[in-house]
Parts: structure tokens; sequence; C-alpha cells
């Protein structure tokens, strides 16, 4: 009588196959968010230190990424002055300038926001691009 051929799937491998296809995933899924940032060149800005003497700052180009918290002015010449709440900190505010040539992006409270920034005379961060997140 002939034997008949076992056509049983070995769990083993299926288990190492599944744990190769998670980490394959999520490996996949950190580089896209790592190089998906267009920033990803430029240094965060140090919070306290622009907090402590912003003009020692001047002149330089950060990232910086934040909560819009309130409209704080606003100039049909220079654009609108907002107060955003910095990611990772204890609830630290700074001024952000987003000029009239950002007038398409639609700013509101509570909105996440990536700034490419400049520390500009007195200190002042001025946007020169941003992402909504």
């Amino acid at each position: 009588m002939p034997r008949r051929a076992s056509s049983r799937t070995n769990p083993v491998s299926l288990v190492v196959a599944l744990v190769l296809l998670a980490g394959a995933l999520g490996g996949g899924a950190y580089v896209w968010t790592a190089l998906s940032d267009p920033y990803r060149t430029l240094a965060p800005i140090d919070v306290t230190a622009y907090l402590q003497d912003a003009n020692s700052l001047r002149g330089n180009v950060y990232k910086f990424t934040g909560t819009i918290d309130t409209q704080l002015a606003w100039s049909a010449g220079q654009g609108r002055l907002y107060s955003v709440v910095a990611d990772g900190t204890k609830n630290d505010v700074l001024p952000v300038l987003i000029p009239p040539q950002f007038d398409h992006v639609n700013v509101q409270k509570d909105q996440r926001f990536t700034f490419k920034i400049e520390v500009g005379d007195k200190g002042m961060l001025s946007a020169s691009d941003l992402r909504k997140l």
C-alpha cells in the first residue's frame, strides 16, 4: 500500500515568517517617517536657550514643532504673530511670526505645525516654511 505525502505546514516556520514580516513593516514605517521630514537636516531649536537669551541665536535657522495657542497680532504687511506651545516641553510658549506669503495656510488653534524658523533681530522667530502635522 503506498504512503500518502504529508502536506502539513510547520508551525515554527509560520511564526518565524510572521515575525520577519512584522519587523519588515515596522522598519519600513520607521524609515518612511524619518525620510519624509523635510526639515530633517535642520537642528531643532533649543527652547531653553531661546527663552534665556534669544539674541544669542540670531541669524540661525532651526526646526520647530509645536501647537498653535493664540493669534497675538496681525499686520497686512508683516503677517500674523502666533503663540506656539513647543512640543516636548512643559508648556513653553514661543512667538512665531507667519509672513503674508503663507496666508493660504489655514492656521487655527490647537493645530500642530512643524516650522522652518529663522531667529531674526531682537530674537523674533519668523517662519520661512511650515507644514501642518
